[in-house]
């Protein structure tokens, strides 16, 4: 657990004019913390780290309105910095070519799996259908739903995880305390007391139009694979599908209508190769290849004294993402026929689930 001191210190150091993401990396790479870095002068930081052709100017005293005001915002909304060089840092977004330097964060953010979900604004009656069951059959199989808290799509995502009982992450283009569009603030409450909100930003900066493309970028970071619902052409969702191609990550894209403005991004991405995607399923039968889970953690005693100890194997196989029938029987070493009389009988019992394409989860009694 960070002290209350450190966090300070990281907000001095953010709330310092001119200095930015990039300024904070360079001192971090010279100094030890940024207890040290606050303790040399402005001409040590432009000598030290190499900082002659940023236009710097003093970090906020400790006693300065803003710094005064922003210390007591962080406290009443029991939000935490988390700076790249900590263990708790979210690790895929740590791999990145550019992670934030700082995260603010209301909520926690956990170490399960995680799909982003992006789209149009002025989403069809259709995809937001789509986006709020995709996300809360995501949710449901132990995986977090990430995006942008904004009108339609996003805010079907973060709404349709919630309803599967699930975590959700809301990634701002503003500081923490800036809730947009305003209309979401009850949303806002709902995704900070279930998953987080996070921002790269200091309090009290507004929801520019140029932040977005910079959030985009961790929205994707932060996820296995992006969901693109609904986009038109030069779009801010396909952005995200950018990033994460270039991340390295799944993108998986909705078909639409041919001739519907609104989804030619879409289509251009399934042309590009994205995994095209009706249902939940077809992003879940993919992560499982792609990134395998391990099952959630249920601090229930699980009865398993009426199998046998071949069923128990394929039990302990399974876990909230899907796998098939084929990938049972190579991690199990036994044939697929021999798992199929398997899955049945634990299917039947309620140890097992399945789904459409040979795909197993672990059922409601594990």
């Amino acid at each position: 657990m960070k002290s209350c001191t450190t966090q300070q210190h990281w907000l001095r150091l953010h709330l310092t004019p001119g200095l930015g993401r990039v300024g904070i990396m360079r001192l971090m790479e010279t100094y030890a913390d940024p207890a040290s870095a606050l303790a040399r002068t402005r001409d040590q930081w432009r000598a030290d780290a190499n900082l002659t052709s940023m236009r710097i100017k003093q970090p906020p005293a400790t006693d300065a309105e803003i710094f005064v005001n922003a210390c007591r915002l962080l406290e009443q909304y029991k939000v935490h910095i988390i700076s790249l060089w900590d263990d708790d840092y979210p690790a895929l977004l740590r791999n990145i070519a550019d992670p934030p330097a700082l995260l603010y964060v209301r909520g926690n953010i956990d170490a399960r799996p995680a799909i982003a979900i992006v789209g149009s604004r002025r989403a069809s009656r259709d995809s937001l259908r789509l986006a709020h069951e995709v996300a809360a059959t995501l949710a449901r199989h132990n995986i977090a739903v990430v995006s942008g808290l904004a009108r339609g799509i996003d805010t079907a995502a973060h709404t349709g995880a919630i309803a599967g009982g699930g975590t959700t992450v809301a990634v701002l283009g503003g500081g923490i305390d800036c809730i947009y569009p305003p209309e979401n603030r009850r949303l806002f409450e709902q995704i900070a007391a279930s998953g987080a909100v996070i921002s790269e930003y200091p309090p009290f900066t507004p929801p520019m139009a140029g932040h977005f493309p910079a959030r985009n970028r961790i929205i994707s970071g932060l996820c296995g694979g992006t969901f693109v619902v609904e986009a038109a052409e030069n779009s801010g969702s396909l952005l995200t599908a950018s990033f994460a191609a270039e991340q390295g990550r799944d993108v998986y894209a909705a078909p639409g209508p041919v001739y519907a403005p609104g989804c030619k991004g879409n289509l251009e991405l399934l042309k590009q190769g994205a995994t095209l995607v009706t249902e939940a399923a077809d992003i879940l039968g993919g992560y499982a290849i792609n990134h395998p889970l391990s099952s959630k953690a249920d601090s229930r005693e699980i009865d398993l004294s009426g199998l046998s100890d071949t069923q128990k194997q394929i039990f302990n196989l399974l876990t909230p993402t899907p796998l098939h029938l084929d990938q049972l029987a190579d991690r199990s070493g036994l044939t697929p026929m021999e798992v199929s009389a398997i899955v049945l009988h634990l299917e039947l019992q309620g140890f097992a689930s399945a789904l459409p394409g040979g795909r197993y989860v672990r059922g409601s009694a594990g």
